[in-house]
């Protein structure tokens, strides 16, 4: 029986034992890995980075050779870092630095020490590689920027930071990654996928070839080109006409949502944030705090909407049904007041308007007592407010409108919850918030809301999401940028676009009739306060203009906003009235009307402030 139990055991034993090992040598691959990060060496290899091109095929984004000087540190041994320094053109320092970083990261796994090589430091160095072991050159690519405009669309690359690693385990240190815009918002599509490459180590860790030649290597998957809604003449003409001027034009084809142009002044050649000056001239660049080329004013710029929001007013009455298009109110004066608001207004002393020449003229008192009706409609301010809210918000204001580059601000249209902050629930009214009625107040739009909003109205009630991007590799887009519809009826639009046109054809915007184009728009002048030595002073007024064209079939909207611009028809009007002309036909028939936009420089006004020098509205 003992000689039994004996011989179980040792059975039972050697089963134990021979299932381990097999598990440890057969079915465990663990120590097979640790044998293969000793003999072989993984390094990674990038497709080029995806074309970027402009609605009609133009080539905006495309890529230049770059080289990265490599290293494995445990490889390496001693060598003459000042000659190396000379080769490479960086600094003894520099070089040192980022050996101790690359030791830091791994001994083992490759590390980049010096980034993008030129083509000529790459052939010098490429003869003297056998001098330094342990490095090895990797080449990628580098964007190429065609155009020397655009840069608040395009965006840029640069390296990932440690934060770009750990949000996604794809990056490793020193590889690329799209920043701000379309290289941003697109940079799945754009950066394809990389590959791998196995290379054989001999017992000295040193590199003698491929591995098992190449029949494990990955293949890099190929980037993918995106073609941008953007029109490309468009856009450069646009900066052509903002030179020395603050602000921002947005157009958008009413059609579809896309955008034809955004430009946003100042600006910067998008190739100053290519190459190994990148850091440097992103910190100049971003240290202007005064002409802020880094911001976006197109989509992030808050502004007062001013008259243009006077046409929202007009359709959110006529949809509450406390006006008609025949409705008239009187012009006290020359101005509207009521319990402490004052408001001036420019229209003949007297006169009457009706809802169509209160368009036309601008007259302040018909939207103030427009908006009044709407406020007072219900049985409370409150709910009287908070209709009015909702209506805007369903033309995309107060809220960010879905577009796909990263950056924006929602805006502020204010509802009752607002002023109960600020006034004792119950002690506000109609006439307290009176400076709604012509885009004052408590109002705040960006561009390309209003630009959207004059889409909207362009297409009697809806809109379709702004959007950049209009096809990958030629495959057209998800229906993600959908038809939106606003509260207010169709039938309603089309007194407020014939007041509109009488703005361009009799108002306050006739320097932006085009021959054989009829032209909608709406001019707008905006107050601006700034705060001097903690003093909040008023400098020059900004000028606004918003339109559409044809009247009929509307294949552009744009808004034109010009920072210190004084009024609507002085600068953003006949702007926006040469984008229309430009687009539309091509080429431009009023060439001393474009002299007059190139010409005109409003650097003084912004230097202003800083001059100590007096401000006057309307100077």
């Amino acid at each position: 029986m003992r000689k039994l139990l004996l011989a179980g055991l040792t059975l039972i034993i050697s089963v134990v034992f021979i299932v381990r090992l097999f598990q440890l040598q057969v079915l465990n691959t663990s120590y097979q890995k640790l044998s293969d990060n000793n003999a072989i060496l993984t390094i990674s290899e990038y497709p080029e980075r995806g074309f970027i091109y402009d609605r009609n095929g133009k080539l905006l984004v495309a890529n230049q050779a770059a080289y990265d000087v490599m290293i494995i540190p445990e490889n390496v041994i001693p060598f003459d870092t000042l000659a190396f320094c000379a080769l490479v053109n960086v600094s003894k320092n520099t070089l040192i630095k980022n050996l101790k970083k690359a030791r830091q990261f791994s001994k083992r796994l490759p590390s980049v020490v010096v980034n993008q090589l030129s083509k000529e430091a790459y052939a010098k160095l490429q003869e003297q590689m056998w001098k330094y072991e342990g490095f090895f050159i990797q080449k990628k690519s580098l964007r190429d920027y065609q155009i020397n405009f655009g840069a608040n669309i395009l965006g840029y690359v640069s390296e990932v930071s440690n934060n770009d690693i750990k949000k996604d385990e794809y990056y490793q240190p020193g590889e690329l990654i799209g920043r701000q815009g379309i290289e941003k918002s697109y940079e799945k599509e754009l950066r394809g996928k990389k590959g791998k490459r196995f290379l054989q180590k001999d017992r000295f860790n040193r590199i003698i070839g491929d591995y098992k030649n190449k029949s494990f290597d990955v293949k890099p998957k190929v980037a993918k080109d995106i073609q941008l809604t953007l029109d490309a003449t468009l856009q450069e003409y646009g900066d052509f006409l903002m030179q020395n001027k603050r602000g921002g034009i947005v157009a958008i084809e009413p059609s579809t949502g896309e955008i034809l142009a955004l430009i946003s002044t100042p600006s910067y050649n998008p190739n100053l944030l290519v190459g190994r000056d990148r850091s440097k001239n992103y910190r100049k660049l971003a240290r202007d705090t005064l002409s802020k080329p880094l911001f976006d004013r197109g989509l992030q710029a808050l502004y007062p909407p001013g008259s243009p929001f006077k046409t929202l007013n007009a359709l959110v009455a006529l949809q509450e049904e406390v006006i008609t298009p025949e409705t008239k109110f009187k012009c006290n004066e020359g101005h509207y007041y009521a319990h402490g608001a004052f408001m001036e207004c420019h229209c003949r002393k007297g006169s009457q308007n009706d809802l169509l020449k209160g368009i036309y003229n601008s007259c302040n008192t018909y939207f103030a007592n427009t908006y009044k009706r709407i406020i007072e409609k219900y049985e409370t301010p409150e709910k009287g407010l908070n209709q009015w809210n909702e209506h805007l918000k369903s033309f995309g204001l107060g809220n960010y409108l879905g577009y796909d580059l990263s950056v924006g601000k929602k805006g502020f249209i204010p509802n009752s919850s607002y002023y109960d902050q600020w006034y004792s629930k119950g002690g506000w009214k109609a006439a307290t918030i009176i400076s709604n009625a012509i885009g004052q107040g408590e109002v705040l739009t960006t561009p390309i809301q209003l630009a959207n909003f004059t889409a909207a109205i362009a297409n009697r009630g809806h809109y379709f999401t702004p959007h950049f991007l209009r096809s990958v590799s030629g495959d057209s887009i998800p229906p993600k940028f959908v038809q939106k519809n606003t509260s207010i009826d169709p039938k309603h639009f089309e007194v407020v676009i014939d007041g509109m046109h009488k703005v361009v054809e009799k108002g306050t915007a006739r320097i932006a009739r085009i021959k054989g184009i009829d032209v909608c728009g709406k001019t707008g002048t905006a107050e601006n306060f700034t705060k001097i030595n903690g003093v909040r002073t008023q400098l020059t007024d900004h000028s606004i203009f918003v339109a559409f064209a044809p009247k009929d079939n509307p294949k552009i909207a744009l808004a034109v906003f010009i920072e210190n611009g004084y009024w609507g028809g002085r600068w953003a009007a006949p702007i926006a009235s040469l984008m229309i002309e430009k687009y539309i036909n091509g080429e431009i028939e009023r060439s001393w009307l474009e002299k007059r936009m190139v010409d005109g420089n409003l650097t003084n006004e912004y230097q202003k402030p800083y001059l100590g020098k007096p401000f006057k509205i309307n100077e």
